[in-house]
């Protein structure tokens, strides 16, 4: 099979600008250097490049026209949401036209009796979560980063916070109105609570990476909205004494809506960014737990049910956050510690495998080793209710040679060992750019090829986000 690499792409010269400005207007086109550098970059930051042309687009129908002139004329193109991934996916690292859809960002329907929501792929998570409380309905996924796109969450089967219960952004999609990458306009799924109609070519587009297909509208599943909530603070002597007690938990079934855990000097670095303090900062290690239902008798069964079982496992304590106040001091620690983090240092890059919850302790421990071994600063925390960590590797003032060298050497090591521990290259931020490397080694040639093969049956030319994921 021939790699799909190796395609040649079509230089934009002055009519390939000017026909694609006049698609969209002069006052939603930009080139050269009026294109801001943020559009160079994601929150990743290592990889950076340009596009030749910058579209903002309203409709899909603009979507196809520049896809269609695209196709023709062999032009790669990369779809942008807000830019905060973290894998370099919608950086156009071969130039080339790159669409903005974060204007596309209308609420379309709210459907009450269907429990579904239609909107464009621009609408932000946060605009998604107040709208439907609004209306007394719930979106669970819970990705940390809530100024992301919709469609940037498909893109990258955003999991987050609420997964363990409730699951990731693929179980909430009904349905999505794509382009493909010959601006053909088509609809995948719908409203309808089950299908077996065919290949699921939805399930595809999730987590593709904009790769596959360009999202123009989206059907999301709602949930009626839980009355209650109470969130856990609970100490541990050690990370493994914490780590220890998280498949005790799920093997109860009284299941928490999230199960977070974090070490002391990430809390510690998150009190010093956000200049408040943590409702409790003396042990080394803490699970964070939330519980929701619909009457505060059945949280309360739950949640004494989990107290027990942590008292029992040698928790020093179990602190209950039942108001606002208490819990929003505690969550927003738990959503500044990535910003803490990167507060604390030069430059940072990030590990977010995901491994069986039995291995999650094992895995945090060989980090502590890894950090000895190359004498390098590794941070941790994550979701220990579905084994997705995340891992940053902190430069200090390492040297640019030196920081290269030593975080592909710790990179190996901890994806080797997610690999040897039966676990995944990357549990929500997928893989863009930055990762390919690491997901060929995992998976292995032949699985790549057929990745190769589903990419051109989407994209027969590789024009649509070339060089990502799989390529």
């Amino acid at each position: 099979m021939a790699c799909i690499c190796d395609t040649k792409y079509k230089k934009l010269d002055k009519n390939d600008i000017d026909y694609l400005t006049s698609i969209v207007g002069k006052e939603r086109a930009f080139s050269g250097e009026d294109i801001s550098e943020d559009f160079s970059h994601d929150e990743l930051g290592g990889v950076s490049k340009k596009p030749d042309i910058l579209l903002d687009v309203l409709l899909a129908e603009e979507v196809s026209k520049i896809m269609k002139y695209a196709y023709e004329n062999n032009i790669p193109v990369v779809a942008r949401g807000s830019g905060t991934g973290l894998v370099g996916a919608s950086v156009p690292i071969h130039g080339g036209i790159m669409m903005d859809l974060s204007k596309m960002n209308k609420i379309l329907e709210l459907d009450e009796e269907n429990l579904t929501l239609t909107l464009e792929p621009g609408v932000l998570l946060m605009e998604i979560g107040q709208y439907v409380e609004d209306h007394d309905l719930f979106y669970p996924p819970d990705p940390g980063e809530k100024s992301a796109t919709i469609g940037g969450n498909i893109s990258t089967n955003a999991g987050g916070m609420r997964a363990v219960k409730y699951g990731v952004t693929r179980d909430y999609v009904r349905g999505l109105e794509v382009v493909l990458p010959d601006g053909s306009i088509m609809e995948f799924g719908g409203k309808t609570v089950k299908s077996s109609s065919g290949y699921s070519l939805k399930d595809l587009i999730c987590g593709s990476e904009g790769t596959l297909a360009i999202i123009t509208k989206v059907i999301l599943k709602l949930m009626p909205l839980p009355k209650k909530s109470i969130s856990l603070l609970i100490p541990f002597k050690t990370l493994d004494k914490a780590i220890e007690t998280v498949p005790k938990i799920i093997k109860s079934k009284s299941i928490p809506t999230s199960i977070e855990f974090m070490e002391r000097d990430v809390i510690l670095a998150a009190e010093e960014f956000l200049g408040k303090k943590f409702p409790d900062n003396s042990a080394d290690a803490y699970l964070l737990l939330t519980f929701d239902g619909n009457s505060k008798e059945d949280i309360e069964k739950d949640y004494e049910n989990v107290a027990k079982i942590c008292l029992d496992e040698g928790a020093i304590d179990i602190l209950i956050a039942d108001t606002d106040e208490r819990k929003e001091g505690i969550w927003s620690a738990r959503g500044a510690f990535l910003e803490a983090v990167k507060a604390s240092t030069t430059e940072i890059d990030e590990c977010d495998v995901c491994v069986p919850r039995n291995d999650v302790a094992k895995f945090i421990n060989y980090t502590y080793e890894l950090q000895e071994k190359f004498n390098v600063r590794i941070k941790n925390f994550g979701h220990a209710g579905d084994g997705n960590l995340h891992i940053y590797v902190l430069r200090d003032d390492l040297s640019k040679e030196e920081w290269d060298k030593k975080l592909s050497e710790v990179f190996d090591c901890m994806y080797e060992k997610s690999t040897e521990l039966g676990g995944k290259v990357s549990g929500e931020h997928g893989i863009g750019y930055a990762k390919r490397p690491y997901l060929f080694k995992s998976i292995g040639e032949e699985q790549r090829q057929l990745m190769n093969r589903i990419k051109l049956a989407f994209d027969p030319k590789n024009i649509l986000n070339p060089g990502k994921v799989c390529e």
